[in-house]
């Protein structure tokens, strides 16, 4: 009887190892994204994740935030990789200490958004610091997204560039992503700016219109960052699979083709594509 039993208790033992051993296994398979609200809005994370989780044998699961938001979770240790589009952020993320392997591999630029009337006349002007000044003067409702994202940080930079310290009752932060804050825009016929890429997934459910592109100053670059390894316990792997996917010819090309009624929502320029700024600490 008691060698039976000791024989059950061999079974069981073995059988837990299993099970732990499978579930460690799975937990390493997966990966934590942060990425920018404006990726995931635009639908190009749904777009790549059946190809990106097939070629790389890792599941990702993604946290859509801010830059800003972002970032702070990757100190924190709470993901694994990055997705983020603000360069002084990523780069002070990066000498700091807490995230490595800083790859730049796609771009797309910055609009501004408004009334189909344009009241502000925003389309009359030949460049940003003239269309923000526009609004400001004017007091015409603008939105921002007041989350410390990407676009909430290029957006300041633009009120700095023409010295306006933006306030009263024309201008309100909603705290939200890029997808809610172009919704808020258009019940209130506002101004707001906006990645293309979201702008143009969402532009069929919005009274509103392009009014201001094309300054070299509207330029909008994205990079992946790793959570550096050697401060927190992370899906490394993973997270180097994710970034070296996305700048490989596969994933350059595939970026390239998203398009949305036929426009090209992210421009490819990693990897394969001529990316030369990869930083590594």
């Amino acid at each position: 009887m008691a060698r039976i039993f000791n024989h059950c208790l061999c079974v069981l033992s073995a059988c837990f190892l299993l099970i732990q051993t499978s579930h460690a296994q799975s937990e390493d398979r997966t990966v934590l994204l942060a990425t920018t609200t404006s990726v995931d809005n635009s639908g190009l994370i749904d777009y790549l994740r059946p190809a990106l989780e097939k070629d790389t044998g890792f599941t990702y699961k993604v946290i859509a935030v801010g830059t800003g938001k972002a970032l702070k979770m990757g100190q924190a240790g709470d993901v694994d990789v990055l997705l983020v589009h603000e360069k002084n952020s990523e780069i002070a993320f990066v000498e700091a200490g807490y995230g490595v392997d800083r790859t730049p591999f796609m771009f797309n630029e910055f609009v501004l958004v408004g009334p189909k009337n344009d009241p502000a006349k925003i389309n009359e002007k030949k460049s940003i610091s003239e269309a923000i000044e526009a609004i400001a003067v004017g007091n015409v409702s603008f939105i921002s997204r007041g989350d410390d994202s990407g676009t909430h940080k290029m957006e300041l930079v633009l009120w700095r560039l023409v010295g306006i310290e933006p306030d009263g009752t024309w201008y309100r932060e909603v705290g939200q992503g890029m997808g809610k804050a172009l919704q808020i825009t258009d019940e209130l016929q506002a101004y707001t700016l906006t990645d293309r890429g979201t702008w143009l997934f969402n532009q069929n459910k919005l009274d509103l219109k392009v009014v201001f592109e094309g300054d070299k100053a509207l330029h909008n670059q994205y990079s992946v960052i790793a959570v550096n390894p050697d401060l927190h316990q992370t899906n490394h792997d993973g997270a180097m699979a994710f970034s070296n996917w996305v700048v490989s010819q596969k994933g350059q090309v595939m970026i390239n083709q998203y398009q949305l009624n036929g426009q090209q929502l992210f421009h490819a320029n990693g990897g394969l594509v001529g990316n030369t700024e990869v930083t590594k600490f």
